[in-house]
């Protein structure tokens, strides 16, 4: 996964009565013009001349405000145009997979499986289904009548607001404390940032010297001013503590620093935002990662816990696996906070293991999400399970890792989540328990395994052909290890690895009279002696020679096996 490709800090501005009724009357004013400005340009729609149009629409708001407000709110304008019609056709593309999916299963006689396709269980559920299909089919036709036309409906403000509106016993709000909430909201004052400008904004400008905020007031509202230049400065002053020597160094060289003013109305608090644009970095593949013999945490997303499992440069895992608990449930900062603190604890793990980056998978349920009642069970385990699918944070788990670990130095390497649970118990859940000796194993420590080997390059099968950890307790070949293998070249046989049986050898427990210890081999009287049986003999010679028969007899039958005929 890509750095990320900026930063954002916050420090609280302890207004005064007077302070926060001057910015409360800017952003106001600002609001409702750059309101009248999104609806114009949703009403342009997706058209070539755009840019000539915002043009116009900047001239039109600088009579008004300002040069520099007009070009915030303009741009403002122009990117919750784009996010907006980016998420209709993400609608566009979830209602296309809910009407195929309900369509493919209506096609299909109740109770009977064709094809693959089961059909609905009962005539009762396929009628529910099709007026289902009917009302999918009705908003995916009024969404691609939106996106023809460029048009994307757009609250300012929050539609989930809207909505409390009409609910306010439901909400435990008054409808004064509706109102504040709506008009905190809807207020404008962000200053996109300005390279060569004092201190890297000239329309809000914080002095790093004293923490000094000042504010240009638009045009109709300069009497307001109580600074030089149409300027007013409040009371309080801002330190920025969170990387504060970052800020430092972009407003000493003038490099643009973008800032917003929000107010929260139920804590009854401002705030003071700067972001800025990172430099974007070219990050090592997975190949390169393998080459420098990097350490990765692998790490799987699950309902209710992180399981991580550190895994070296070959693939194999190392030490024992780790199960982190992560509590998601109540308000969405109660959410957001128990996340931090479980992602705080994987880059402390990683950083303590000698990890150089992390492993996760690239989830996005998108969709299971859309078609989550067709193929995700009925009922009440239905249900549940669906509820369990939609309340892993997996974007927001990956977002968070990404800022987070970029931080203290780490990479975060996202793969491909296909089959990792499924071959990760198949071949590695074995191994890790063998492994492990006071850790219980579970599927997602393995499937993390299966993580980490794909974030490397590797597959995930394991390879045959070494040695056990314990040759003295474990007198068997493990799989477990996967060290890249000598390939023939030429007409010659592979070459032999340390462990593996001579040819003609029979693997073990397969002779007739299996037995172990220094018992002779059988000899076959009369007629001539099998090849297999007189190839084998100079061998065994040769290990007895060499001491291996003796205190390791058991595991040398274990290994080999019977050697008579």
């Amino acid at each position: 996964m890509s750095a990320p490709h900026g930063a954002r800090i916050r420090d609280r501005l302890r207004l005064s009565g007077r302070d926060a009724e001057v910015l409360r009357i800017v952003g106001e004013y600002l609001g409702g013009h750059a309101r009248a400005d999104l609806a114009e340009r949703v009403r342009i729609g997706t058209v070539a001349a755009r840019e000539n149009r915002r043009a116009a629409r900047k001239r039109a708001l600088t009579r008004v405000s300002s040069s520099r407000w007009a070009g915030a709110i303009t741009r403002a304008s122009e990117d919750q145009y784009q996010l907006s019609l980016r998420c209709l056709l993400d609608e566009r593309t979830s209602l296309r997979r809910a009407v195929a999916k309900i369509r493919q299963r209506a096609e299909v006689p109740c109770g009977r499986r064709v094809d693959g396709v089961r059909g609905y269980s009962s005539r009762a559920e396929r009628a529910q289904k099709q007026c289902r299909l009917r009302v999918l089919t009705a908003r995916l036709a009024e969404v691609e009548v939106r996106i023809e036309a460029g048009h994307p409906a757009i609250v300012v403000g929050g539609r989930r607001l809207v909505k409390t509106r009409h609910n306010l016993t439901a909400a435990e709000l008054t409808e004064q404390q509706w109102r504040e909430r709506w008009d905190a909201r809807r207020m404008f004052l962000t200053a996109d940032g300005e390279s060569g400008a004092p201190y890297g904004n000239y329309t809000i400008t914080v002095d790093p010297a004293d923490g000094t905020v000042t504010v240009v007031l638009p045009g109709p509202l300069r009497q307001l001013a109580n600074a030089p230049r149409g300027r007013y400065r409040v009371a309080c002053t801002v330190t920025f503590n969170h990387r504060r020597d970052e800020w430092l160094d972009r407003v000493t060289a003038r490099r643009a620093v973008r800032y917003d003013i929000t107010h929260d109305p139920v804590r009854g608090r401002w705030y003071l935002d700067a972001s800025w644009s990172g430099v974007r970095t070219a990050l090592p593949t997975p190949v390169e990662l393998a080459a420098a013999g990097a350490r990765l945490l692998a790490v799987d997303l699950n309902a209710g816990h992180l399981a991580a499992c550190v895994v070296d440069a070959h693939g194999n895992p190392v030490g024992e696996p780790v199960t982190l608990p992560t509590d998601l449930t109540g308000s969405a900062s109660r959410r957001d906070g128990h996340l931090r603190a479980a992602i705080t604890e994987l880059v402390d793990l990683a950083r303590a293991n000698g990890c150089d980056g992390l492993a996760i998978e690239n989830l996005g349920f998108g969709d299971a999400r859309s078609t989550g009642r067709e193929t995700m069970g009925r009922g009440k385990r239905g249900k549940a399970f669906r509820r369990t699918v939609a309340g892993l944070p997996t974007a927001r788990f990956r977002e968070r890792l990404r800022s987070m670990a970029h931080h203290r130095g780490l990479v975060v390497v996202a793969v491909d989540p296909s089959y990792t649970s499924r071959w990760g118990r198949r071949y590695w859940q074995e191994a890790l328990r063998q492994q492990s000796k006071t850790t219980v194993v579970t599927g997602h420590h393995a499937a993390a395994v299966a993580i980490g080997r794909r974030a490397l390059g590797h597959g995930t099968r394991r390879r045959p052909g070494v040695t056990a950890h314990d040759q003295r307790i474990v007198a068997r070949r493990a799989a477990g290890q996967t060290v890249p293998r000598p390939t023939a070249h030429g007409t010659t046989s592979p070459p032999r690895t340390t462990g593996t049986p001579m040819r003609g050898v029979r693997p073990a427990g397969t002779g007739a009279n299996s037995s172990c210890g220094s018992q002779p081999p059988k000899t076959v009287r009369g007629g001539d002696r099998p090849v297999r049986e007189m190839a084998i003999r100079p061998t065994v010679a040769n290990i007895a020679r060499n001491g291996a028969i003796g205190p390791t007899s058991g595991a040398l039958c274990d290994l080999y096996g019977d050697i008579g005929p």
